[in-house]
């Protein structure tokens, strides 16, 4: 995040062109990414523990650039624009972070754990891991499907019905990630897990066809600062340590 507005201070203040903003904006994208590789392949003794990104995985994220390079062509905040209005998706994130934790930690899972589960790292590994997860997600769950769907729904479909299309593709969208993780447990969890998780996605889908790709993100990693970040800190220094 901090990233991003200084990316956004820099162009402001210091006069560069558009092309060169987009060029400094998108390689923000694919630093964090290219850092985790780093850091998980060379950086540490043992990495047996760490849920490593390769070379390849990070090659995946390059199909993205020309959709991130035009997205002013839909009708979107050109990737070089920052606002301070960003902040807002970041909270709404934070907050269904906070809810995960008191449902699945608070309620479901109140003993300490005696070892990190699957969807905590490390600290400070945890940072750059789901970063870079929330930079993959939203490009291809969001701007490259969402992509395609502003263009062709700005190219084929009739103005009265493009605001109809697109919640619809928006609601279609949504499904992926809650139907991809369906989860265990009680009838209330499910319920809660695929409820919060269409919800999260739905909103996403919002706020990129009104304010594009870095609010999504902004969001996503809004909810994995307290889901994947924060309550790796506390189970790994507080109930590890005991």
């Amino acid at each position: 995040m901090l990233l991003l507005y200084f990316n956004g201070w820099f162009a402001k203040n210091i006069l560069m062109p558009l092309v060169t903003q987009r060029m400094v904006a998108i390689a923000c994208v694919l630093l964090l990414p290219l850092v985790t590789v780093v850091y998980g392949n060379y950086w540490v003794n043992d990495n047996s523990m760490l849920r490593v990104w390769s070379f390849t995985t990070w090659c995946w994220l390059l199909p993205a650039i020309p959709f991130l390079w035009w997205q002013h062509t839909l009708r979107l905040p050109d990737v070089a624009t920052f606002t301070a209005r960003l902040w807002k998706p970041f909270v709404i994130g934070v907050a269904f972070g906070i809810a995960d934790v008191l449902i699945i930690k608070g309620i479901l899972h109140p003993q300490p754990y005696d070892s990190l589960p699957p969807f905590l790292q490390p600290f400070p590994y945890s940072i750059f891991l789901y970063t870079a997860g929330a930079i993959e997600v939203e490009l291809y769950y969001r701007l490259i499907p969402l992509g395609l769907a502003l263009w062709g729904i700005q190219k084929w479909v009739h103005t009265r019905w493009q605001t109809f299309v697109f919640s619809l593709i928006a609601v279609l969208t949504a499904l992926r990630e809650p139907l991809e993780q369906w989860p265990d447990g009680v009838w209330w969890f499910v319920c809660y897990a695929f409820g919060s998780g269409f919800l999260m996605n739905l909103i996403q889908a919002m706020y990129f066809k009104n304010q594009g790709f870095w609010a999504t993100l902004l969001l996503r990693l809004g909810h994995y600062s307290i889901w994947h970040i924060a309550l790796g800190l506390y189970v790994q220094y507080v109930e590890l340590a005991r």
